[in-house]
């Protein structure tokens, strides 16, 4: 396993608040992790960051085998160069079907024009059935999204991103609102993802992160309290202040 993304030192201030503090993280190519943290400890901030919605103060946020520093490039930049990022609410094209949402996602080589001239390439159409029937979607495929249960809404949308193959994969608590049943099937399709490819799980739901089975990182004020597994987490006693001394 090779480092694929590398934190190194990074803090940003908003309004005299430090939400991320000299944090330093770094994650492999495959890769499973979890990150895990009381509200406010600076989870969704440290997304931002990596995807480019946010500049931090100061510090490093190095990318790949050239180690490319993100933090000159633009979000658009960061995500054409591999990282791709799922938000707690899913966002679908309702009115379109499943394989039309696929369809949109896929990764087209080609310049803006062709895409808008789309010709369903027996390629393409193959490759919508694959991620189809890893996300659990197969037989949904001619269906509306707006008609989709939440959890296959959450599902289509990792779909749309695996459709642009990236090499690392921010997902932003994907049990949210999901049935037991869904939760399972969302386990399973991370750690399949996450076989080729780097997948950081920001999640609140413990039984969740046991599940995933994979390195945790816990954040506190901004940067790392713990890392290791959940067992070795759990019964680290600063982490049990943050949690249950609050």
């Amino acid at each position: 396993m090779t480092t694929l993304l590398e934190v190194s030192g990074v803090s940003v201030t908003f309004d005299g608040f430090r939400a991320i503090n000299n944090l330093s993280i770094q994650i492999a190519e495959p890769e499973l992790r979890a990150v895990i943290g009381p509200n406010g400890a600076g989870k969704t901030t440290f997304m931002d960051i990596v995807t480019g919605k946010t500049r931090p103060d100061e510090g490093r946020v190095i990318w790949g085998e050239k180690s490319v520093s993100l933090l000159g490039m633009s979000e658009s930049e960061i995500a054409r160069a591999g990282i791709g990022r799922k938000f707690q609410k899913p966002t679908v094209f309702e009115d379109q079907t499943v394989r039309e949402n696929l369809a949109m996602a896929l990764k087209n080589k080609r310049g803006p024009f062709d895409v808008l001239f789309y010709r369903r390439t027996r390629h393409a159409a193959t490759r919508i059935g694959e991620i189809a029937q890893e996300i659990g979607l197969l037989e949904q495929l001619p269906k509306r999204a707006g008609a989709l249960s939440h959890g296959q809404k959450q599902w289509l949308e990792i779909g749309m991103l695996l459709a642009q193959d990236p090499r690392l994969l921010l997902v932003d608590e994907p049990a949210a609102g999901m049935t037991p049943a869904e939760r399972e099937h969302t386990t399973d399709l991370l750690k399949r993802a996450a076989k080729t490819r780097a997948v950081v799980v920001i999640e609140h739901d413990m039984e969740f992160v046991r599940r995933l089975g994979c390195k945790v990182t816990v954040l506190h004020e901004g940067s790392v309290l713990a890392e290791g597994s959940l067992d070795h987490v759990t019964k680290n006693q600063e982490v049990i202040d943050v949690y249950l001394g609050r």
